[in-house]
């Protein structure tokens, strides 16, 4: 079953369990994968459906903290609300220690010895990290790593 399919059985489940909120979450979901299906007139797999998700995730995370910073505890729980449904669709985040030894694994692999080494080391990490840890946060570990500041 892929992805998009599972989101789609969720939805139905909530539908039929009455679960508002994440049914209107699902749907939200469903409606940028959607979206982003036909802006590029293509059938999204599931590594493009969680680059999807990941987007939504990294939405949500700045959206709440511009609502703490306003004083809008409301919205800051609807966003959290919403966060945590995303979330529950991406695979299980990657330890501190599995990260270090991707990077460590990526850069033995290409040799790579400096920052104009980094696209690479990014490249390579990307393939095996991605939807389970912040990319971010990654690329600040990676440049950390390899000297740049």
């Amino acid at each position: 079953m892929t992805l998009r399919d599972r989101i789609t059985e969720d939805m139905k489940s909530a539908l039929r369990s009455g679960e508002r909120e994440r049914l209107s979450t699902i749907r939200m979901i469903l409606a940028a994968i959607k979206q982003r299906e036909v802006d590029e007139r293509v059938t999204l797999d599931d590594t493009q459906v969680l680059a999807v998700l990941e987007k939504m995730v990294k939405q949500r995370r700045e959206s709440i903290t511009q609502f703490e910073s306003g004083g809008r505890a409301d919205l800051v729980a609807k966003e959290s609300a919403e966060l945590s449904v995303v979330q529950s669709y991406l695979p299980a985040q990657l330890s501190t220690a599995e990260v270090t030894a991707l990077i460590e694994e990526a850069i033995r692999s290409t040799g790579a010895s400096s920052m104009k080494d980094m696209g690479k080391v990014m490249a390579a990490v990307k393939l095996k990290a991605q939807g389970r840890t912040d990319m971010g946060a990654l690329s600040a570990r990676i440049k950390e790593r390899l000297g740049g500041k």
